[in-house]
């Protein structure tokens, strides 16, 4: 049986640790906060008091953590991941993380014998509990290809998009569309009651049109109800879109979308809608809109 090390188990790791354990592997989980892996122990996995402990005898080392800055946590310091990685151990970052920060990583990995590998993923709670994830892949290509066996465990597609960085890259567009969407449904509905239109017709017509979207049918109770237990918090991609619009400005590209999203998602923060699934981005437009009457 092969041994995996699993480290952040918040509300995507969880789920995706637990379908490893159901697909046969071998799995010491590390997080934080133990409790929160409880959950796992009851599935068979070890606890692991360090990520340090849990790489131990690992092929692979799966992190799933929300920002580069807890990824770092986890690597360095005398309990850290690469305090005691074995030699050859596959570090499989599937965080959503700048490129740049990346391939630092990767560097790191590489120096105390790793192979890091970029595996950040498309898709929030359900696909993740139901392995309907899609794997957006970046890294050498013997590494990636003895890791499929893993993404297919976790994930319906794997995209391999090239070296170290370009999974993070792949990551930072496809949010992008994601927040851009959200904001333009809220919009649209936000118009259409403003002309007397009802709520719930406006998201039928939006869902018989050419710009229907899996995101309506997922989150329309969502925008019925006023009601948004986070599938992926408003904080979370708030995140991605502030790394996103600073890697555009590195590049120096212009992209008005992306930078009028980033600035409603991080008011949304603001005023206290972080931990809120990112449809509640109606909200923020709506308290906006009152206020501007």
């Amino acid at each position: 049986m092969k041994k995996l090390a699993w480290i952040g188990t918040g509300y995507m790791g969880l789920p995706m640790a637990r379908n490893l354990l159901a697909a046969g592997y071998s799995v010491r989980v590390y997080n934080r906060t133990a409790e929160k892996a409880r959950p796992l122990e009851e599935k068979g996995a070890e606890l692991a008091a360090s990520p340090k402990e849990a790489a131990q005898d690992a092929e692979a080392v799966f992190v799933m953590l929300t920002k580069g800055s807890a990824v770092e946590n986890v690597l360095e310091g005398e309990g850290g991941l690469l305090a005691g990685l074995p030699e050859g151990t596959f570090v499989i970052n599937m965080s959503t993380i700048s490129p740049g920060e990346a391939r630092e990583f990767a560097r790191r990995v590489g120096e105390a014998g790793g192979v890091y590998v970029d595996a950040p993923v498309s898709g929030s709670v359900a696909p993740a509990e139901n392995g309907q994830l899609v794997i957006l892949a970046g890294g050498p290509e013997e590494a990636v290809n003895r890791c499929m066996p893993f993404f297919d465990v976790l994930g319906k597609k794997t995209i391999v998009f090239g070296e170290v960085g370009a999974g993070s890259s792949a990551k930072l567009s496809i949010n992008l569309l994601l927040g851009v969407v959200a904001q333009g449904i809220s919009e649209a509905l936000l118009i259409g009651e403003a002309a007397g239109l009802q709520r719930e017709q406006l998201i039928e017509m939006i869902g018989e049109s050419a710009v229907s979207t899996p995101m309506l049918s997922a989150k329309k109770n969502m925008w019925m109800n006023e009601e948004f237990p986070a599938a992926f918090m408003v904080g979370l991609l708030s995140k991605d879109l502030g790394l996103l619009t600073a890697e555009a400005q590195h590049e120096g590209i212009e992209l008005p979308l992306a930078e009028a999203a980033d600035r409603t998602y991080a008011d949304a923060v603001r005023s206290g809608k972080g931990e809120l699934d990112m449809a509640a981005v109606w909200l923020e437009l709506k308290e906006r809109a009152r206020k501007e009457r």
